[in-house]
């Protein structure tokens, strides 16, 4: 993310509210965090670099927990697929040995009835 004009006062606490809701675990985004939440409660606007700083940081760790929930969502993905196709060739299997039970217990029972004569 390149960023050419630094976002406006409004959507940076916006971004800050955003991002500290998040239970973070990663030093340089705390720090940052705790950095531009310090600036924009005492009012001031943070420079430039500052803020710069602060998206580089935001983006670093969000775009790494992108990618792994984004591999956890790609991997549940698959292992539902599999479970849905299992699914499917175990009610065919099952509609297969209904119907032998069926055939089966015609000839059974007309087999009784012979035998009951």
């Amino acid at each position: 993310m390149s960023l050419s004009a630094l976002p406006d006062h409004d959507r940076l606490q916006a971004l800050v509210a955003t991002v500290g809701a998040f239970h973070v675990r990663d030093r340089a985004l705390e720090r940052a965090q705790r950095e531009i939440e310090r600036a924009l409660a005492a009012g001031t606007t943070p420079d430039a670099a500052a803020v710069r700083g602060y998206l580089a940081a935001v983006e670093h760790y969000f775009a790494g927990f992108h990618r792994e929930a984004r591999a956890q969502l790609n991997y549940v993905d698959r292992e539902l697929e599999r479970l849905y196709q299992r699914q499917f060739n175990l009610t065919a299997e099952r509609g297969v040995a209904a119907r032998r039970v069926e055939a089966t217990q015609g000839v059974l029972s007309s087999l009784a009835e012979l035998a009951a004569t």
